[in-house]
């Protein structure tokens, strides 16, 4: 950025008149070396003219800089509202929305909005069409040394085409479009689930959901689906952590709705989306396929009532009806995973071959003071029970083991002697799991040391003794620290598996 100059008016440069004996050059050498940068014109004049005792001194040039913009974080400055009604659209009370993170849209920046004093960015996203409309208010503008950021391509890289110019055709829609979810569900499949006793029901969930909630199936391929789901897209790039539109042309994936039917005065009846969810269907050899949950949301405004099981709920009996290989998620933020865990230890409690087998380990567990001995069996469940899980509830081996360590806990008595055993195991398992089988013993360490050899062609190895030295060698600091991280991700563990065991108790 070039700086800015800031000159005294009293002071005035008279031209400059050079003695013989004084050349360009040497002016050059003499202020380069001897004066500071805004006195070389000043003191070449005192050579040429005497100096007045009685005048007051002359003020010095100074060059000064500007503060180069540090930009705005667009979290500070955005705010996003989930509105149902025109009159919302506004309104101070309307249903603000807490983004994950909006700085990715501004990668190209750093992550922030520069240019801006004073900025205020707010949305209205209808939950009736899903258009947007964004209303940009600040204080000043000007180019802060790292330009300025466009707003309005921000705006339409995050909203795309539901982002509506003006605020009279987007309070519009909410009139025009009213039957827009109703039009587009009715081209899709409502689902029925037979249950593994064989009965089939309309209420997937043993929730207590209203009967005016329904799931429904549409395909990918199919430009009604596809249609609604790019509707969709700005709510799962501001709502869902790490995600990406899924291919609309590819008719692999399937779109999962939860709609509510409803009416207003004057008896008309409408659907609203609760939340949808989106399953990529693979092939698996040799004539199945498996089901992988991509995405899912519950629209913020109906969060914590329920529909985040009822949609699971939904895609596990779904899994069962069309005898897929099994059913997984991509990458499930922590409170999916919890969810999902809570489902499915509470279907395996019915499961009589996962009970026999769940009996037994407690059994062995009660026998005997494994904490004690050198090597802590893993406690693993017989092979057969994985693949007869499998089978009946779609739950591949990895979930399987996870509810595992729970059902253990469930058949112990917390004030029995045997939990400190059970303990030991879910230790040594997170151990295992993040340094690898050997971890629980001694085992070999190749450390660095000080030698005349070719560090690329030589190693020491030793074998570490329980106070963490051996012949002499120190372990690495860092050893300390890696056992504290261990030991909080083991404490989370069993901090995670106490939780759902108590919430499946209480249902």
């Amino acid at each position: 950025m070039a700086p800015s100059l800031y000159r005294s008016s009293s002071h005035n440069v008279s031209p400059l008149f050079l003695p013989p004996s004084l050349s360009l050059r040497a002016i050059s050498r003499l202020s380069s070396s001897h004066f500071p940068l805004g006195e070389t014109l000043t003191m070449a004049q005192k050579h040429s003219t005497a100096p007045d005792p009685a005048a007051e001194p002359k003020k010095r040039r100074r060059v000064g800089f500007s503060g180069i913009d540090a930009g705005v974080d667009p979290n500070g400055c955005f705010k996003v509202y989930l509105v149902s009604r025109e009159e919302e659209v506004g309104a101070p009370d309307s249903f603000c929305l807490d983004p994950v993170d909006l700085s990715h849209f501004f990668e190209e920046e750093d992550g922030k909005i520069y240019g801006y004093e004073g900025l205020k960015i707010s949305v209205w996203v209808s939950c009736v069409s899903f258009h947007s409309y964004a209303e940009i208010a600040f204080e000043s503008k000007s180019d802060g040394g790292k330009g300025i950021t466009d707003l309005n391509t921000a705006l339409k890289n995050m909203f795309g085409e539901t982002l509506v110019d003006n605020k009279d055709d987007f309070l519009q829609t909410f009139s025009k479009e009213t039957q827009f979810i109703r039009s587009t569900v009715s081209a899709g499949e409502i689902l029925k689930h037979k249950h593994s006793d064989g009965h089939v029901n309309d209420s997937v969930s043993n929730l207590k959901v209203g009967s005016d909630v329904e799931a429904v199936r549409m395909l990918m391929g199919d430009m009604t689906a596809g249609h609604l789901y790019s509707r969709l897209v700005p709510l799962v790039l501001l709502l869902v952590d790490g995600s990406n539109p899924i291919d609309v042309t590819d008719s692999s994936w399937e779109l999962y709705l939860l709609i509510q039917k409803t009416s207003d005065q004057q008896g008309n009846f409408h659907d609203r989306l609760l939340g949808f969810a989106a399953v990529y269907r693979f092939y698996h050899y040799p004539d199945s396929s498996r089901l992988r949950l991509g995405q899912i949301l519950v629209l913020p405004l109906y969060q914590r009532k329920g529909y985040g099981r009822y949609l699971l709920e939904v895609l596990n009996n779904v899994a069962i009806a069309d005898d897929v290989y099994d059913f997984t998620i991509e990458e499930p933020v922590d409170n999916l995973q919890h969810l999902r865990t809570c489902i499915d230890v509470q279907r395996l409690l019915s499961f009589d071959k996962v009970q026999q087998a769940v009996n037994s380990t407690v059994s062995q567990l009660k026998q005997g003071k494994l904490s004690k001995k050198t090597y802590i069996p893993r406690l693993l469940p017989p092979p057969s029970v994985v693949e007869d899980a499998r089978k009946r509830f779609k739950i591949n081996k990895k979930q399987f083991l996870q509810c595992w360590e729970i059902l253990v806990y469930l058949g112990l008595d917390p004030a029995d002697k045997s939990i400190q055993d059970y303990f030991s195991v879910i230790s040594n398992r997170v151990r295992a799991d993040i340094l690898g089988k050997d971890s629980e013993t001694a085992g070999k360490k190749v450390i660095e040391v000080p030698s005349d050899f070719d560090p690329e062609m030589s190693f020491v190895m030793h074998r570490a003794k329980a106070g963490g030295e051996a012949n002499g060698i120190q372990v690495e600091d860092n050893q300390n620290k890696q056992e504290e991280q261990l030991q909080q991700l083991i404490d989370e563990r069993l901090k995670d598996i106490k939780l759902i065991a108590e919430k499946v108790t209480r249902k």
